[in-house]
């Protein structure tokens, strides 16, 4: 299973916020087929088992941001990518909050 964090910078717009370019690129990912993806306030998570799945999504969705008038887009990609075992975003957080417990 691959995890992967996308962050994507629109440079030089007439605006502070990136918000609607955001959504747009998010727009951009929602029917590729093999990919899941949940947004955060820092960036977004996608989810798949293929990392070229992960490639595409990350370049659909800066393709659509320079699509959209912007010459330039940062994107920041981390990626996690586990063989030993099959483990969702959802799965990952729960082991989180088990071991927060844990702490009490």
């Amino acid at each position: 299973m691959i995890n992967a964090e996308i962050s994507i910078y629109p440079v030089g717009t007439n605006s502070t916020s990136a918000s609607f370019y955001i959504a747009k690129a998010i727009e951009s990912i929602q029917n590729i087929e093999g990919i899941r993806y949940e947004i955060n306030p820092m960036g977004t998570v996608l989810e798949s088992d293929n990392i070229d799945t992960i490639y595409e999504a990350s370049k659909k969705m800066m393709e659509v941001v320079h699509n959209l008038g912007v010459n330039r887009v940062e994107v920041v990609l981390k990626v996690d990518s586990r063989k030993d075992k099959h483990v969702k975003m959802e799965e990952k957080l729960e082991s989180i909050k088990k071991q927060m417990k844990l702490q009490d």
